[in-house]
């Protein structure tokens, strides 16, 4: 069995080994992390063989850190890391190369649309009709996308939205709320199977599938890394946020927005939540744009997106794709039928 795990932000950790009688047996790690002494990789080697396949990660590492020659280093690697690589092989987890991954970049659409295809695409990528794919979004028009389980009064000044013509939408997957102008955001979704993820809990999982982003930005002079649970940021503050769903097609939905440059104040209006998080960072009525990606990268944001693509194609491939006619037809139904019922938008009232 063979394990890969790209470490975010440090390097690669294989594991190849075989399973006998439910045992881990001839455990070889290898990788292009930096470990001394070199005894320590014989140590690793050794600490995993015999263990039980059904340990979780967590367990693996613990182990593998306890039986650590004194004043090992270990750079780009963790002994978490090893742990998770032997889950993915165990596990017969699949690499984002395995796959042949399709990009979605359409013309603008309505927020509802949009919550509606990210749940289309899922389910296609779970039965097997759709492969993995890649979706960058674009927005018709201004909307608070609120989390699967947060209150819509709690979150959202309706009275604030309906001034500011902001429509309220609520997605599948849990997290925050995100205030959405045409221009101002980049949002994205990824549709795998769950193969891609397996032997990894919902918390390392969300640093893996976007370690590629952090990449793309390091290729615009941006340094970021992942802040547990779901944000991405920099030494300048929050850039941002990810939520995820899995579903029992066999899927894994996640999606990312990214503040390029929002109206501060009218976010402040229109979000309840917002007022507290924001006031909480220090950022006075007056400053009227929250912009990390613009002021960050200094360029405009369709150049951001072509860069992120590109890095995302130069990585793992990526071929250009549409929707097709069964998807939009079965997305406008998840309109009508979900989307904008009352009954979903309130299910937390």
């Amino acid at each position: 069995m063979h394990g890969e795990y790209k470490v975010p932000g440090g390097k690669l950790v294989v594991v190849d080994v075989d399973v006998v009688d439910g045992l881990l047996r001839g455990p070889r790690v290898s990788g292009d992390f930096f470990l001394e002494p070199d005894e320590a990789l014989e140590a690793v080697n050794a600490v995993l063989e015999g263990l039980p396949a059904g340990l979780e990660a967590k367990e693996i590492g613990a182990r593998v850190q306890g039986g650590l020659p004194p004043g090992t280093v270990m750079l780009g690697i963790t002994a978490e890391a090893v742990g998770i690589a032997v889950r993915r092989a165990v596990s017969r987890a699949s690499d984002w190369r395995d796959h042949e991954w399709r990009l979605i970049h359409n013309e603008p659409q309505e927020p509802a649309l949009h919550m509606a295809l990210d749940q289309v695409l899922a389910e296609e990528v779970g039965a097997g009709r759709r492969p993995p794919t890649l979706r960058v979004w674009e927005w018709a028009s201004p909307a608070v996308v609120i989390g699967s389980f947060q209150s819509l009064r709690n979150e959202v000044d309706g009275e604030a939205a309906e001034r500011h013509g902001v429509e309220v939408v609520r997605r599948i997957s849990g997290g925050g709320a995100m205030f959405i102008e045409p221009g101002n955001t980049i949002t994205y979704s990824l549709y795998a199977p769950e193969t891609l993820v397996a032997g990894m809990s919902f918390a390392e999982s969300y640093a893996f599938l976007d370690d590629w982003v952090l990449g793309a930005l390091g290729e615009m002079g941006v340094r970021a890394w992942y802040q547990p649970l779901n944000d991405i940021t920099s030494d300048q503050g929050k850039i941002a946020g990810a939520a995820q769903k899995r579903l029992a097609s066999g899927s894994v939905l996640h999606h990312v927005t990214m503040a390029y440059d929002i109206d501060a104040g009218k976010m402040l209006q229109v979000l309840r939540i917002g007022r507290e998080k924001l006031s909480d960072k220090g950022i006075a009525s007056a400053k009227k744009r929250v912009d990390p990606l613009r002021r960050q990268t200094g360029l405009p944001r369709e150049e951001i997106i072509d860069r992120m693509i590109g890095h995302f194609r130069g990585r793992y491939g990526l071929l250009d794709d549409r929707l097709s006619e069964d998807e939009l037809r079965l997305a406008d139904k998840y309109v009508a039928d979900k989307f904008t019922a009352p009954e979903w938008i309130g299910r937390v009232p």
